[in-house]
């Protein structure tokens, strides 16, 4: 018998993840502080709740999608909260990207409900939820892992247990710093080539096989080039996610100079009025400091 499903945070990524749910035939039940959002999954066949509580009342298995700490916590533990609604042995699967120092904490007063926690933070972008082929990193128990890895496949491929509660989101951090580095690394690249005054398509034609070549490359240097920054993951998340990553190394004295350099030109790209922007934007810090612009030839 198919588990019953709760699903917070209905945005960019949680509204196609709960859709795909739906499609592998689970009962799922949403909210969202948005409530239009709720009726346009409940239109699509999931059942709409009006708190977090009633969420965890109708769900063996409660996932998290919300932007930071602070909202985790108040979906799962405040006086409305998840925590208040579910069942001793209810499994709470937190999809967000926060801290390993928060994450530990929640799942810490989830137990003490008769709660499991499993922090799965996911890599793939807006992509990779309507195609089900989210990376998912884990982290907690073995033993509720593998209960609870049949929902997870209806929502990624690439679903890991890294380690003990904490670890998921300590690889999602790190996985952040590899993908916007990389993004930025790649933006000076086609700035650069721009302003040289050779046809950057071309360039990235000629690159993309060979060492330079990566995912990244391949999925944003087409976006940039058609100058499409609609998010799939925005900037002002993945600043988050980097100011996340900073306080995590800071605590562990970690020195990292090239995120401590991206987190500045995210700020600045902040104080543009772009952080709702998607991520490869971070051209346009280059672009106005070089006063070029990369885009396709006409």
């Amino acid at each position: 018998m198919k588990k019953n499903i709760g699903f917070i945070g209905l945005g960019i990524m949680g509204r196609p993840m709960t859709l795909n749910l739906l499609k592998a035939g689970y009962k799922v039940t949403v909210y969202d502080i948005n409530k239009e959002a709720i009726e346009k999954l409940v239109a699509e066949g999931a059942k709409g709740a009006a708190s977090p509580k009633e969420v965890g009342e109708n769900s063996d298995v409660i996932i998290t999608m919300v932007p930071n700490s602070k909202h985790v916590r108040e979906a799962v533990l405040s006086e409305n909260g998840v925590a208040k609604g579910a069942k001793a042995g209810s499994v709470v699967i937190d999809m967000s990207s926060i801290t390993p120092v928060a994450s530990k904490e929640i799942a810490k007063e989830l137990s003490e409900f008769g709660i499991e926690m499993l922090d799965a933070p996911v890599s793939g972008g807006e992509p990779g939820a309507v195609a089900a082929t989210l990376s998912i990193m884990v982290g907690g128990k073995e033993e509720v892992f593998e209960s609870v890895k049949d929902v997870l496949q209806a929502m990624g491929r690439d679903i890991v247990l890294v380690g003990a509660n904490g670890c998921g989101v300590t690889a999602k951090l790190a996985n952040q710093v590899i993908v916007n580095l990389n993004i930025a690394a790649m933006s000076e690249a086609l700035v650069l080539a721009a302003k040289a005054g050779i046809d950057v398509e071309k360039m990235y034609q000629a690159i993309r096989g060979g060492l330079a070549g990566s995912v990244v490359l391949d999925a944003k240097v087409p976006l940039i080039l058609d100058r499409n920054f609609v998010p799939g993951g925005k900037i002002s998340i993945n600043l988050k996610d980097i100011t996340n990553v900073m306080e995590t190394a800071h605590s562990i004295d970690v020195p990292l100079p090239l995120c401590s350099q991206l987190l500045e030109i995210m700020h600045a790209l902040k104080a543009d009025g772009k952080e709702n922007d998607d991520h490869g934007g971070i051209v346009q810090y280059y672009e106005k400091i070089a006063k070029v612009e990369v885009r396709r030839e006409q």
